[in-house]
């Protein structure tokens, strides 16, 4: 067994169950002979055979395997997993999975950055992950690429949430059923999938709840619905033959509304909105109006605290009724006054509190 040279290239010479065996190294002598050295623990170790089983296996055939064995029977997002492996293909395939290294998965976020959003490319990072994970489960691969690529940095605090006049204006220029699945997206905070998935069968309307079965924490949650969200759903024609409350004319379930989405975005001259931000006005407005975190947290479902903070956001307007309030309170440091016309102050002040709160809770109700 040895190195030798052949042109430019370097190969290792060696032999394996009697049989000889070459491989071409590249155009270091000093590389020629290290992997020479790891074939030999490799042979000793009893672990060759391994890498002679995943070097058949091509990046496109490890997809394909994924989706199938894993993706599809056991995540409710395989749909996006094969969207991203779309996006995978043209940059990995036709490589066998040994051949992909950590350079190759960094070229590919270096170019996938240029052309869509940051967080797009870590999440395209995570399912080629775990693609590389379930192969070295299933004895296919023996190495990870993606471990050795850091991820980027992203300030997941985005902030957008409808006013209640862009509110108004984006439910005049709705058509149903998007009109519906708006109405219900505003007054329960639910997410989209699980809006598209809901099943009749799913909701009481006497005790007014909404029971999630599928959710994306994996736990089953009841949501409570109002009287606006009662009307939309029992304003909505049934399908004979579908268990679904927003489906197709064939009684398959919409898996989109984007075009409808952004169509009726454009109308109402709204911009920089997405679906998932009606789940922020949601509570956003809830904050606004006084009703504690933990209840907004257990409405949205959020498991941990940390998540619910990031929807509560305040608006300028609420902002200044607060410093004004604070202000009408303390205004005895900063120009003494008689004490009557002080507590009468803060008495008009609390009650003036009270009442837009209340005010806001019946505005709320009439979207």
């Amino acid at each position: 067994m040895g190195v030798y040279r052949r042109g430019k290239d370097w190969w290792i010479d060696y032999y394996f169950q009697g049989r000889r065996r070459r491989e071409k190294v590249g155009s270091s002598k000093t590389l020629a002979e290290t992997v020479l050295k790891k074939r030999k623990v490799e042979i000793a170790e009893n672990k060759f055979l391994d890498i002679q089983r995943d070097s058949k296996i091509k990046f496109e055939e490890m997809a394909k395997t994924y989706l199938e064995a894993y993706s599809k029977p056991n995540k409710r997002s395989s749909r996006r997993d094969e969207g991203i492996v779309k996006n995978l293909l043209p940059f990995f395939g036709g490589r066998y999975l040994y051949e992909i290294t950590p350079l190759d998965v960094e070229n590919y976020k270096r170019k996938r950055k240029e052309q869509v959003a940051t967080a797009t490319v870590n999440r395209e990072l995570a399912c080629l992950k775990h693609i590389f994970n379930k192969a070295i489960e299933w004895d296919k691969a023996r190495e990870n690429p993606v471990i050795k690529v850091k991820f980027f940095g992203v300030k997941n605090k985005r902030t957008r949430y409808l006013e209640k006049e862009e509110i108004k204006r984006l439910l005049s220029v709705c058509s149903e059923p998007l009109k519906s699945i708006v109405t219900v997206a505003l007054n329960t905070g639910m997410r989209k999938g699980e809006i598209l998935n809901l099943k009749w069968r799913d909701i009481d309307f006497n005790q007014k709840i909404v029971y999630l079965l599928e959710t994306k924490s994996g736990e089953k949650r009841e949501v409570p619905i109002n009287e606006i969200v009662c009307n939309a759903l029992l304003e909505m024609r049934k399908h004979p033959n579908s268990p679904y409350v927003f489906c197709k004319e064939d009684g398959k379930p919409y898996h989109k509304v984007q075009y409808s989405f952004e169509k009726a975005l454009k109308k109402a001259e709204i911009k920089d909105f997405r679906f998932h931000d009606l789940r922020h006005t949601f509570a956003s407005h809830l904050v606004m109006m006084g009703i504690d975190l933990k209840t907004v947290q257990e409405l949205l479902g959020h498991k941990t605290f940390n998540m619910t903070l990031r929807y509560a956001h305040l608006s300028s307007d609420h902002k200044k009724q607060a410093v004004d309030h604070f202000s009408a309170q303390m205004d005895t440091i900063w120009s003494p006054k008689e004490d009557e016309e002080i507590m009468s102050k803060v008495s008009y002040s609390n009650n003036v509190g009270k009442i837009k709160v209340l005010e806001d809770i019946a505005t709320l109700t009439q979207w």
